[in-house]
């Protein structure tokens, strides 16, 4: 049993390494190196998802 404790992690393992090397034969990373970059959110987006003071900042006195 201590042995297929043993076993059973390490081929799961060779398994996962199998499937990522079969992935890249099947999608070549040229692929992804032909995708246009994301997009930048314009200034206005960003602006207006800025977050206020934090809750520990007192308000001014009157």
């Amino acid at each position: 049993m201590a042995i297929l404790a043993v076993l059973i992690p390490l081929l799961m393992l060779g398994v996962v390494l199998v499937l990522g090397r079969y992935e890249e034969l099947l999608l070549p990373k040229e692929d992804a190196d032909r995708r246009e970059p994301a997009g930048v959110p314009p200034a206005a987006a960003a602006a207006a998802t800025s977050s206020p003071a934090p809750a520990g900042t007192p308000a001014p006195s009157p």
